[in-house]
């Protein structure tokens, strides 16, 4: 359990680096869980856009109130896994709001919201299916999140939950990374390679140490930005890799031991990071990890 906790807060990273940068000026247009109109008649005293589609994961939605939803969708190797990993979800959930169960959506499911006086509101639904795990989220402002919300909500789950297999996630293969990359970073005999969506995929082992590359569709001036920016981690300029290619390393926030690249080429980045659950021998080293960025950024 401690291993998937680790991998998602690690695929939560990769959220972060392939979505910032792009988010307001790409706006995805539909969710491929469930569609523009079956959510408004789902809830139809609520006006929702959507505002990012990340990579076939989920869809992040923006009321006209200024509330928020969040719907994700988690596909694991097997059910077994992702009954584990739901245990963990339901556990997590709980402790933030008194849970009631449904029967009706999925293999099991669970809803809840948040105490009148809480001072962050939420209503959850959290559901089972298979190796699918769905949970969607709505954080209102300025009024409760109370059961005329949860109720329209359980049934965007309804809908949502047919829908999961349109993920973009999947187990055993990957275009950007292939087990020869893992060479002298993962153990291979333990390794799963997982394409995490649509210009993302992440490998890992079985103490979590991690390798995930995601690829982004920026400008140059975008990425010679970043290259410039400051921050906790020490960077190096990589030549070799083009003139926007940079590495990080030895950062003093977050995960010491990990080290990222960076490379850009036809208008697309690619991240190529290497996170470690403990030291490894190659902690913060940016010169092996370069090979890897290598063949990415031939790819681009």
């Amino acid at each position: 359990m401690r291993m998937i906790v680790r991998l998602f807060a690690c695929l939560a990273l990769l959220l972060a680096i392939a979505v910032l940068p792009v988010l307001p000026a790409n706006a995805a247009e539909t969710c491929p869980f469930i569609t523009s109109k079956d959510l408004a008649g789902a809830m139809p005293a609520l006006k929702w856009s959507l505002i990012s589609n990340q990579d076939g994961r989920g869809c992040i939605y923006q009321g006209g109130r200024g509330d928020t939803m969040m719907l994700t969708v988690f596909r694991n190797p097997d059910k077994d896994r992702a009954r584990e990993l739901y245990a963990t979800f339901v556990k997590t959930l709980g402790e933030r709001m008194p849970l009631s169960a449904m029967a009706d959506i999925g293999d099991e499911g669970q809803r809840g919201t948040t105490a009148a006086d809480a001072q962050g509101q939420e209503a959850s639904v959290l559901a089972l299916s298979g190796d699918y795990i769905l949970q969607i989220s709505v954080y209102p402002i300025g009024r409760r999140a109370d059961d005329a919300l949860l109720g329209p909500l359980t049934q965007v789950a309804r809908i949502a939950v047919g829908n999961m297999s349109k993920t973009s996630e999947r187990f055993g293969g990957c275009e950007w990374l292939t087990a020869a990359d893992a060479d002298g970073f993962l153990d291979k005999s333990t390794l799963q390679v997982q394409r995490t969506g649509t210009g993302s995929c992440m490998m890992f082992d079985r103490e979590a140490n991690t390798m995930v590359v995601a690829v982004i569709t920026t400008s140059r001036d975008t990425a010679v930005g970043m290259m410039k920016r400051q921050g906790p981690c020490q960077h190096l300029a990589i030549p070799e890799l083009g003139r926007e290619a940079f590495g990080e390393h030895s950062c003093t926030k977050g995960n010491g031991n990990a080290v990222n690249i960076f490379v850009w080429k036809n208008g697309r980045q690619a991240s190529i990071l290497f996170a470690p659950v403990k030291p490894h021998p190659e902690s913060g080293s940016v010169e092996r990890l370069k090979a890897v960025a290598a063949r990415v950024y031939g790819k681009l």
